[in-house]
């Protein structure tokens, strides 16, 4: 009779609001669920593209990073730059002191040129008795200057956009040691020149200061123009 009994009441109704009931989701949950599923598929892609290029960098030369040479070194160049000095490292086999002077136009049409600033002692003293020295004093200049060499060969010409990039890198690299040691915004750069001292490297204990090295090549360069800086 009991058996009879449940079966001739009504069925269960189902209880709004028990946990598992589906039910539309508010408009916020499903924007915030689009936006999330587009982030996720731009990065993936710009992964892909930036996985490609420098792949297409660092391969031989072929027909695809031939023809678009120019659009995978502007992606690459400066900040995915890639090379093999992590495993076969090339250190300097001479010391390369690099001076920098500026000059400004004085009311009356004059120039009025600043004395020698050595970059290159300001990095020593921030390299020198220091346990920890900061990557920026030890490779800043120096692979700035690398990189000029091999951009511009002994003629001081920028034949290529890198090139020119890089010049203006190095000029900027100047122009801002020059302002934070004067304490101003650098606002009285117009031009700026550099000179490279190359050193010999001392003997094993032999005194720098009793016997200074002669140089072997001095190279001035030209006047640039500084456009940064707030002008």
């Amino acid at each position: 009779m009991q058996d009879l009994e449940q079966c001739d009441s009504d069925p269960p109704r189902e209880r709004h609001g028990a946990p598992g009931a589906a039910g539309p989701r508010p408009a916020g949950v499903r924007l915030l669920e689009a936006v999330l599923r587009t982030t996720v598929f731009l990065c993936l892609a710009v992964t892909l593209v930036h996985v490609v290029l420098v792949f297409f960098h660092v391969a031989p030369p072929n027909a695809v990073s031939r023809r678009y040479s120019q659009q995978i070194d502007a992606w690459v160049y400066p900040l995915f730059e890639q090379n093999w000095r992590l495993f076969a490292p090339n250190p300097d086999s001479v010391n390369r002191q690099v001076l920098a002077r500026t000059a400004h136009a004085g009311p009356h049409g004059s120039m009025q040129v600043s004395p020698w600033f050595d970059l290159s002692a300001v990095d020593r003293e921030a390299i020198e008795h220091q346990a920890f020295p900061s990557h920026t004093a030890q490779n800043l200049l120096r692979r700035a200057w690398a990189a000029y060499t091999e951009t511009h060969g002994q003629d001081d010409t920028a034949r290529s956009e890198r090139a020119v990039m890089i010049q203006k890198y190095v000029t900027n690299i100047a122009a801002d040691r020059i302002a934070e040691h004067r304490g101003d915004s650098g606002r009285d750069i117009d031009f700026i020149q550099l000179r490279v001292l190359t050193l010999p490297v001392a003997a094993p204990g032999s005194n720098a200061a009793d016997n200074p090295s002669k140089p072997v090549e001095n190279r001035l360069l030209p006047w640039w123009k500084v456009t940064s800086h707030g002008k």
